[in-house]
């Protein structure tokens, strides 16, 4: 199979994740509200509550989940071959990854902005 097939399918399952599957997950399981005042907001102190720009945060964020893809999804093409690795990476990023990560963040923000390991 060609790897410009594999990235035309990857690349349509993020697109049909972020368009159809984000947008039911923010609207029926967490029902996000654009007016919510976040921690950021309520109790900025300065230090620990600051607003900040949306992309700053994303590229925090973002640093902050990349753990042990970079290992498990070659560690699984080695071991199974390459369609049980991209499946992990296109089905698992989107279903799986995004999901854990947006509850994550939404529990902490509905919570005074408490760290996970407070909240559990």
């Amino acid at each position: 199979m060609s790897a410009l097939v594999l990235m035309v399918v990857g690349l349509g399952a993020f697109t049909a994740g972020y368009l159809l599957y984000s947008r039911f997950i923010s609207e029926h399981i967490f029902r996000l509200d654009s007016e919510f005042r976040t921690p950021a907001h309520v109790q900025e102190d300065g230090v620990d509550f600051v607003p900040t720009n949306r992309w700053v945060l994303w590229g925090h964020h973002f640093t902050s989940v990349a753990g042990a893809a970079p290992i498990v999804g070659p560690a699984i093409a080695v071991i199974w071959g390459w369609l049980p690795a991209f499946l992990w990476i296109t089905l698992g990023t989107v279903f799986f990854a995004g999901i854990h990560d947006a509850g994550a963040l939404w529990a902490s923000v509905r919570n005074e902005g408490k760290s996970i390991g407070a909240l559990t």
